[in-house]
């Protein structure tokens, strides 16, 4: 793996941050020193962070490195995909941003857990109506 950074970005969603490096390399992609097959189990997670990569044909030209941290395993899925798709466009904005946006994979996603209110149980869940 050549340390030098080619490129870098931080993504985002829920609780969970990710800084991701990009490096020329040949397609290895390490989450908080492991490798991806380790950290994240499910294939649909591990599908997830390689889709920047994948719409550009360059998963085999890349070594990804990033640390996450936050959240449960989806969100830190998807804070990394974010971080791919931003350092991608930081490497080359003129060849990367248009598919990257179309994708989606730019904007970050701004759901987030609700905050609980005063008087209720929960964010939403009120206590149970009585009459009398």
């Amino acid at each position: 793996m050549n340390l030098s950074a080619c490129s870098g970005g931080t993504g985002r969603r829920k609780k969970s941050v990710a800084r991701v490096n990009l490096f020329l390399g040949s397609g290895n992609i390490k989450i908080n020193g492991l490798e991806l097959n380790e950290y994240l189990k499910s294939r649909i997670l591990q599908m997830m962070v390689k889709q920047p990569l994948e719409i550009f044909d360059v998963l085999t030209k890349f070594d990804v490195v990033c640390s996450v941290s936050g959240g449960g395993l989806s969100g830190q899925a998807g804070a990394i995909r974010h971080g791919i798709a931003r350092a991608l466009n930081s490497l080359d904005e003129e060849k990367y941003h248009h598919d990257l946006k179309i994708h989606g994979f730019l904007t970050r996603d701004p759901r987030m857990k609700e905050r609980k209110k005063y008087g209720l149980k929960a964010a939403r869940k009120r206590p149970q109506f009585s009459k009398r």
